[in-house]
Order: C-alpha cells, then structure tokens, then sequence
C-alpha cells in the first residue's frame, strides 16, 4: 500500500467543489476570488524584486547594427556589413526577457489530503497561483499540465490575467478522470509541449516512484522547481487507538493499532526516508527543491527560494 493514502480518524480537509462543465459552483467562485485576491498582492508586494531577477530569459536576441565606437567588443563585428560600408559595423544585442513559467501539478486522489488549514490540491492552487501572478507580472506566459495516471489537462502558454484565473480555476475545480500518480508521464509531457527553455514548478507530494529519469531529462532542459508538498500526517501517526486507514489512489484499507509507539516510530521513519531520499535526488540533480506544509505559509517557502536564487546569482 502507498503511504500517501491514509485516512482514518482523523478527517482531511474536504476537497474543493469540481465540475468539469457547466456553472462555475459558488463555493469555487469564492475559492477563486479568496485566492486571486491574496496572491495577486503578494506577487505585487513580495516577491515583485526577485522574480525577475532569479528566472532568466531565453538570451540575447539581435537588434540592429551599428557603427563601431571605441571600447565595443570586437567579437561583434559585423564582417559583411563592415565590407558593404567600408567601415566597421557591430551587432547590437538584447536581452530577450520573454519567459514560459509551466506549472506541472500533481492532482492524484492523495493531493485531496490534508488534515490543518487544507488539503494538498488547494495549497497547490495557491502556489501555483502566487508564481503564475508573479510571471504575468513580468509579462511571461503560463502553462499548465494537469496529472494522475493520465494527462489529465493541458494549457497552451498564455498571457494575461483572465488566463491566469483559468489555471488556478482548472487546478481547483478540475475532476479528474482518474486517481493514481504517473510524475513521469507529467515530465515527458513537460519536455515535450515545451519545446524552449522554461521555469517549471513541478508540485506534488512526490510519493510517485519511477520518474527519476523523467526528473533528470526535464532538469537538463528546463529549470525544473521541484514543490514538495507536506502533511503533518504524512511523517508522524496520531495515538487514537485502532483506525481504519485508506489508500486514496488503490481504495485498499488496512486496520493499524496507532497505541502502539513501535508502529508509530516505524512510520515515521519510513516516511523521513522518503522524503530524505527525493531530498537527495534533487541535489543530485541540481535542482532547487522546496518543501511547502499544508499546516503553515505557502508564502514563506517561495519567498524564501527566491531569495536563494538571488544570493546565488549575484555572488
């Protein structure tokens, strides 16, 4: 049985309303709003400095030429036009600034866990939605692959709010078709729709096994983020006696006697070596990971990333 899919007594934060058509259900509307409205002033108030100045472009793109001038850098000259005026000419270059931020979501059965402030799938909407409003910001596009077995949806790269509400509406409000967890079909698909370099958050609780190679492709081509999800339920038991746990994904349940500290003490430390293990395999790789709780600020983890990239970046 997979640890992520426990439920027992204790009850998960309920999951949001989801319609693939019709209606938008009130309750999601006032999600929706609830999130655009906090998001979108904190992209504009605390992360407005360092986003653009941690996720690069695409390069130099040419502009124009130009008459050489004392001190230009002689590798840029341009040899034809030079010949053609009879005097020297360089190339003049420009940051293409232009970015594609893809946000790769995990929306299996067990991203509806959650037992403090709420489940996996909202606080995933809500970082997804702090990064999208951030990129839009900066006048980059955004795109969305929604998973489980399957692909489950995918979302051209668009501009603009109107778009950005639609992505956080899709992972909100999405039903998916299915329940498992296929990370490395999400990666292949990731490499393959997105055909320049992009910044991809990839957020799920990473309890998938088998997408390690996917992982590391990605990474060469991409600059994958890595957003681990975490319940506190996910590393430490509660003592309530028998309960009755479910797996979300394969509807198998299993009776654990949580009064006992042996097996209390066993599941935590199977699931610190989990996550100790997808930890190392994003060093191994390179890549910033981030862990973000369902009991705490999505805020802080993001910011607090940024920031390292900053530090890093102006060393």
């Amino acid at each position: 049985m997979k640890p992520e899919g426990r439920e027992g007594r204790e009850t998960s934060a309920p999951a949001p309303a989801r319609k693939k058509t019709g209606p938008v259900p009130p309750e999601l509307l006032r999600q929706l709003r609830s999130i655009e409205i906090r998001t979108r002033r904190l992209a504009n108030e605390q992360l407005s400095g360092t986003y653009s100045s941690v996720f690069k472009g695409q390069g130099l793109s040419f502009r124009e030429v130009r008459a050489y001038m004392p001190g230009d850098d002689v590798r840029w000259i341009d040899w034809n036009v030079s010949a053609r005026m009879s005097e020297p000419f360089v190339k003049v270059f420009v940051e293409e600034r232009e970015m594609t931020v893809m946000l790769v979501v995990d929306l299996s059965a067990s991203e509806q866990f959650g037992t403090r402030r709420a489940a996996k799938a909202q606080v995933a909407a809500e970082i997804c939605a702090l990064c999208a409003f951030s990129a839009i910001k900066n006048n980059d596009r955004v795109g969305l692959v929604l998973g489980t077995d399957v692909i489950e949806k995918l979302v051209p790269p668009k501009k603009g709010d109107k778009h950005v509400m639609r992505v956080i509406r899709e992972i909100l409000g999405f039903e998916p078709e299915y329940s498992g967890t296929n990370l490395k079909l999400a990666l292949d698909t990731l490499s393959k729709v997105a055909k320049r370099r992009s910044v991809a958050f990839v957020v799920s609780d990473f309890f998938a096994t088998g997408f390690e190679r996917s992982l590391a492709l990605a990474g060469a081509k991409h600059d994958v983020i890595p957003v681990m999800l975490v319940d506190p339920r996910d590393e430490e038991l509660p003592d309530v006696g028998l309960a009755s746990f479910e797996d979300l994904e394969s509807g198998e349940e299993v009776v654990v006697d949580t009064s006992d500290p042996r097996v209390r003490a066993h599941y935590k430390k199977a699931m610190l070596k989990v996550r100790r293990e997808r930890e190392k395999l994003f060093q191994k790789l390179a890549l910033d990971s981030v862990i973000v709780r369902t009991d705490r600020s999505f805020v802080t983890p993001i910011r607090d990333l940024f920031a390292k990239r900053s530090r890093r970046m102006h060393r």
